[in-house]
C-alpha cells in the first residue's frame, strides 16, 4: 500500500471531488458513513456518544456521524468548539441539517466553563481538527483536549487525533488527543507508525471511502506499507523437478563460544525459510550442540578458538549471514573486514557485525551494493547518532541507505525497510511478544535463506520481515504475546508460509 504525506492525502480528496466527480459534501457523507460503520462495530453496546467538533471539514465529518447515530436511535450529543465566527461550507451544510433533528442536543463551546462533564460510560468522538492542522494547539482548543484526555471516557479520533501532525511531531511540546482508537480514511498517516505517537493514536483502523484510484496509481511517494498481496506478488514458485541445489546454499557465520544459541536460531530459521542447504562455521566448543539442535545444518568447525576467525571460501555459497553472537575479538573483526572486501554474493549483517561497523565507520564505504543490515534501534543509533523523533530517524534511515547503497531493516513495530532508491517499506505484521532475545537472529536466518533462493535483496528484506512478523503473529495467537520466545517464531514459520502462499 502506498503511504502519502498529509498534504498529499488532502490532494487525494480534491482529486476525487474533481475527477469522480462528486460534491465535497457528498464525499464527506461517504467518509462519515464508513466511520459510523466502524464505530458501531467497536462500540455495539455504547449508551452515549459525545461528539466534539471543530468548524472545519473534520468537524463536518463528526456532524454527519451524529446524524447517522441518531437515525439508529443511539443517544448522541454534539459540542461545537467555536474559535471563530467562520466555518467551512460543508460544516455549515451539515450543521444546518443536524439542527433539524430535535433529538440531537447541540452545545457550543466558547469558554472553559462551557465544557461538559464526561463519564466513563461515554464514548467521546474527537472530530475537532483534521490533518490540515499546521501548528500546535493552544488556548481554548488545548484546554478542551486536556479536558477530554483527563476524562475516563473511551476516546475515538476521526481521521487523526486532534493536535497530531501527519509526519513530524515534537510531542513533548504538543497537546494531543489520546485516543484508544483512530478511524482514518484510505491511508494511515506516517505518524501512526511511530512509537512516540502510540499514546495518541491507540489502535488505528483504515476505512475505505472511494478515493479515485487514478490518484493512488499516478501519485509518487517514498513510503509504503507491506501487505499480503504485495509479498504474494514476489513469491517464487517451487517447481516439481526442483532439488536442494535449486534453492541455494547459505553460510551462517555466528556464535562465539557460549553463544551457540544465536547461530542455532539463525540456522533453524534459514531451513524453515526454504533454503536448500545451510552451512554454519562454528567454533569447536559449539560444534556438538549446534548439530544436536539443528541436524539439518552442515558445520565447518574452527579448531582451538573461542571465536570465529577464519573466512571460508565463498564460492560454494549463494548468500552469507554474519553477526549474531560473534563477539568483538580482533581476529573476528578482521574476518568481517575480509568478508566486505572479497564478497561477491549477497550479505546480511546483524547484531555484533553492526556494532563493529559503528566502531569502524570507514568500512561502511566498503559494503557491497545491496548488503542488508538489520539493526534494532540502539544498533542503528550507534551507526548514525541520536535523532530527535521517529520521523527524523526515518529521514536519516533513507539517507543512510542511499549513501551506502545498502538495504537497512530498522527493526521494531512496523519495521522499516529502507532501500537504496530512497523508498521505505513499513511492515504490517508482528507484535510485542516478538520483543525477546533471539528474535533478530531468526530474522537474519530468514533473510539469508531468501537471498540464497535468488530473491533480489530488496525482495528478500521485505518478504523476510513480513514472514518473520506473520510467524510471530501466528505464535502469539496460539501461545500469547507474554509467553512467546524466539524459537516459537521458527516453529510457526510453516503456518506463516501457508498464509502467504494461499489465495
Amino acid at each position: 500500500m502506498k503511504l502519502f504525506l498529509a498534504a498529499q492525502i488532502r490532494q487525494a480528496d480534491a482529486y476525487t471531488i474533481e475527477n469522480e466527480p462528486i460534491q465535497s459534501v457528498d464525499l464527506m457523507e461517504r467518509a462519515a458513513n464508513a466511520c459510523f460503520t466502524k464505530l458501531t462495530e467497536l462500540y455495539l453496546d455504547a449508551k452515549c456518544f459525545k461528539i466534539f467538533v471543530g468548524t472545519g471539514n473534520n468537524g463536518g465529518d463528526g456532524l454527519v456521524i451524529a446524524h447517522l447515530l441518531a437515525e439508529q436511535n443511539i443517544q448522541v450529543e454534539v459540542f461545537v468548539l467555536r474559535l471563530s465566527t467562520t466555518a467551512s461550507p460543508d460544516f455549515d451544510v451539515n450543521f444546518n441539517r443536524l439542527k433539524t433533528i430535535a433529538k440531537v442536543p447541540v452545545s457550543e463551546l466558547f469558554c472553559v466553563e462551557d465544557f461538559p462533564q464526561l463519564s466513563p460510560s461515554d464514548v467521546v468522538i474527537d472530530a475537532l481538527f483534521g490533518s490540515g492542522l499546521t501548528r500546535a494547539l493552544t488556548g481554548l482548543a488545548a484546554d478542551l483536549v486536556e479536558h477530554i484526555n483527563a476524562s475516563r471516557a473511551e476516546i475515538v479520533a476521526v481521521d487523526v487525533p486532534s493536535g497530531l501532525f501527519g509526519e513530524e511531531n515534537h510531542t513533548q511540546r504538543q497537546v494531543i488527543v489520546k485516543a484508544k482508537h483512530t478511524i482514518t480514511f484510505e491511508f494511515p498517516f506516517l505518524s501512526f507508525l511511530f512509537p512516540e505517537n502510540e499514546a495518541f493514536v491507540g489502535q488505528f483502523h483504515v476505512v475505505r471511502i472511494g478515493i479515485h484510484p487514478d490518484f493512488t496509481s499516478h501519485t509518487d511517494t517514498n513510503y509504503f506499507l507491506t501487505e499480503r498481496h504485495e509479498v504474494q506478488n514476489i513469491l517464487h514458485p517451487r517447481r516439481k523437478f526442483s532439488h536442494k541445489g535449486t534453492f541455494g546454499h547459505t553460510l551462517i557465520l555466528a556464535g562465539s563460544y557460549g553463544k551457540a544459541g544465536a547461530q542455532i536460531l539463525a540456522c533453524r530459521a534459514a531451513h524453515r525459510a526454504g533454503v536448500g542447504l545451510v552451512t554454519a562455521a562454528a567454533v569447536e566448543k559449539n560444534y556438538a550442540v549446534l548439530l544436536t539442535a539443528s541436524p539439518e545444518t552442515m558445520v565447518l568447525p574452527e579448531i582451538n578458538s573461542d571465536n570465529l576467525t577464519e573466512l571460508p571460501i565463498l564460492t560454494t555459497y549463494s548468500s552469507v549471514a554474519l553477526g549474531p553472537g560473534i563477539g568483538f575479538a580482533p581476529e573476528t573483526v578482521s574476518m568481517l573486514f575480509r568478508l566486505l572486501e572479497t564478497a561477491t554474493i549477497p550479505l546480511v549483517l546483524d547484531a555484533d557485525a553492526l556494532t563493529i561497523l559503528a566502531q569502524h565507520p570507514d568500512y561502511l564505504h566498503k559494503l557491497p551494493p545491496n548488503t542488508i543490515l538489520t539493526p534494532h534501534p540502539k544498533e542503528f543509533e550507534r551507526l548514525v547518532g541520536k535523532t530527535e523523533n521517529q520521523y527524523t530517524r526515518v529521514q536519516v534511515l533513507r539517507n543512510f541507505a542511499q549513501k551506502f547503497k545498502c538495504i537497512v531493516v530498522l527493526k521494531g513495530a512496523y519495521s522499516a525497510v529502507a532501500l537504496p532508491d530512497g523508498t521505505v517499506h513499513f511492515n504490517s505484521t508482528g507484535n510485542a511478544g516478538m520483543a525477546t532475545g533471539g528474535s533478530g537472529d531468526v530474522l537474519t536466518g530468514i533473510i539469508a535463506a531468501l537471498l540464497a533462493q535468488n530473491y533480489l535483496p530488496n525482495q528478500a528484506a521485505v518478504l523476510g520481515v513480513y514472514l518473520h512478523g506473520l510467524a510471530g503473529d501466528c505464535a502469539a495467537q496460539m501461545l500469547s504475546e507474554q509467553a512467546l520466545i524466539a524459537g516459537d517464531i521458527i516453529d510457526f514459520l510453516p503456518e506463516a508460509w501457508k498464509k502467504v502462499v494461499s489465495n
